[in-house]
């Protein structure tokens, strides 16, 4: 029994080392992208959860708004290799995954080579996923899933790790797919970009407009990340977070008691929620430089979480209201 103590707490020990390392590297890159990113500082926090609790991310802004500049940062400075693929409805499901090409050798012989697409990156960039048609919107979910892909029978692993962050625009709707509640539940976050502050706007304007701009530098490698995305996966968390995270997302599904969702709210979060909830929430700590999760975490994470899991009536959506205002009721009934 005294052995079994001592190893706990040796354990606990590593952890807290380990936490600490990864501490001062997500500091290090936090600054970093800042050099580069000027403002929205809770959309670079949401995007950069994404990566460390090994998720995806869903970015949804108007165009113009710097989602493919912080991709490309983040692949620079988390030293990914990043690949960029722009969605358009004739987009065919080969053009992300790769095909297989006949070759033909000095004998005559003749046999297929498989050509590797885009998906194989460690951060991929799916610009206006919505622009694809469903076939091939579910090539890259499937990959998104399955950290695979099959061509002709033959299984292909993506590398390790695999990130998509996609970016779609909220406001022209004309000629695109919506992806399905399925496909966004895959989706860890979806992060939403807003027009930036005004002391931020005048920084992008004289920053960006001049002879030379800011280029970021690695601050970690792959291999660095998959560490510091397990030990996202080993922080202890309360019981207390635990309890708050669970009554938050079943708060938000219709039929478990709560009037306002029933009378608001067609369908709500699945598990996956909560599980998305348990990883961000451990890496938010870690981002704000603690060492374990809070009740204050899972509450400013409720948004990027439940926002894309959930679907209003017609009622509710006749009456202007939006899943944003829907969630933001929740965690006031959450705070008490």
């Amino acid at each position: 029994m005294g052995m079994m103590k001592t190893e706990a707490s040796l354990d606990d020990k590593a952890i807290v080392a380990a936490a600490e390392r990864a501490l001062s590297d997500i500091a290090a890159i936090r600054g970093e992208v800042s050099k580069v990113i000027f403002g929205q500082e809770g959309v670079v926090e949401n995007t950069i959860l994404a990566v460390l609790s090994g998720g995806h991310a869903l970015l949804v802004g108007v165009p113009g708004l710097a989602k493919t500049r912080l991709v490309t940062t983040l692949g620079e400075v988390l030293g990914l290799a990043a690949n960029r693929i722009q969605f358009t409805p004739d987009l065919m499901p080969s053009d992300i995954l790769g095909s297989e090409v006949m070759d033909q050798d000095d004998s005559g012989r003749r046999s297929f080579r498989f050509i590797k697409g885009p998906v194989f990156a460690q951060l991929l960039m799916a610009d206006e996923i919505n622009r694809a048609s469903p076939r091939t919107q579910s090539a890259l979910l499937q990959s998104m899933q399955e950290y695979h892909v099959t061509i002709a029978g033959q299984r292909y692993d993506l590398p390790a790790p695999f990130h998509v962050l996609a970016t779609q625009n909220p406001l022209e709707q004309e000629g695109t797919y919506p992806l399905p509640e399925a496909q966004l539940d895959r989706f860890l976050l979806q992060v939403d970009v807003n027009y930036p502050e005004l002391a931020a706007e005048r920084q992008i304007l004289l920053e960006t407009t001049g002879l030379s701009e800011t280029r970021p530098k690695a601050i970690i490698d792959a291999q660095r990340l998959i560490e510091i995305q397990a030990l996202v996966r080993q922080m202890p968390v309360s019981d207390t977070v635990v309890d708050s995270i669970l009554s938050l997302v079943r708060s938000a599904r219709p039929g478990q008691g709560n009037a306002s969702t029933d009378k608001n709210v067609a369908w709500g979060p699945g598990p996956r929620a909560g599980q998305a909830m348990m990883l961000c929430a451990r890496a938010r700590a870690l981002y704000e430089g603690r060492l374990a999760p809070s009740l204050d975490d899972v509450f400013a994470l409720a948004e990027p979480i439940l926002q894309h899991r959930m679907a209003l009536t017609f009622a509710a959506r006749a009456e202007g209201m939006s899943v944003r205002d829907v969630v933001a009721g929740l965690v006031r009934q959450a705070k008490g």
